[in-house]
Order: C-alpha cells, then sequence, then structure tokens
C-alpha cells in the first residue's frame, strides 16, 4: 500500500504554486514594466512652458521676451 508522508509536491498543489508564482511575475512586471515608466510625463522646463503659452497665444510676443529675459537673467544666461 502507497503511503503519503508528505514528500510529493504533484498534482493540484504544484498547480497552485506555479499559478501564484505567475501570477506575481505578472504583477512586477506591470508595476515596473519600461513602458509604464515611459508613460510617465516628463516636466517641462520653464523655457519650455513659456514657448509653449506663447504658441497658444495665452501671452503676447512682448510679454514672451519679458518672462524669457527674466528666466535667462535668473539662470545667469545674457
Amino acid at each position: 500500500m502507497f503511503m503519503d508522508h508528505g514528500y510529493y509536491m504533484g498534482g493540484m498543489h504544484t498547480f497552485w504554486w506555479a499559478f501564484w508564482l505567475i501570477l506575481l511575475i505578472i504583477f512586477l512586471y506591470a508595476v515596473w514594466s519600461p513602458q509604464r515608466r515611459s508613460r510617465q510625463p516628463e516636466r517641462e522646463s520653464p523655457h519650455e512652458l513659456l514657448q509653449r503659452r506663447l504658441a497658444q497665444g495665452d501671452i503676447t510676443p512682448e510679454a514672451y521676451e519679458q518672462a524669457k529675459a527674466l528666466l535667462d537673467r535668473d539662470l545667469g544666461k545674457t
């Protein structure tokens, strides 16, 4: 007669270990995937924001030049 002493790891027990392991791997990949990181928008620099506002017509060219001069002065540019 066959006696099981808990050494056999087959059947449904193996299936459930594999299932949870695969599920964990999928979850971790979804959290740390390169595609997810690339979807995060990069922050605009002050100059890019100013250029975008000018292009959208939110500010006049004169206001753009004035703000750009202030930004350049603060950054040490001439």
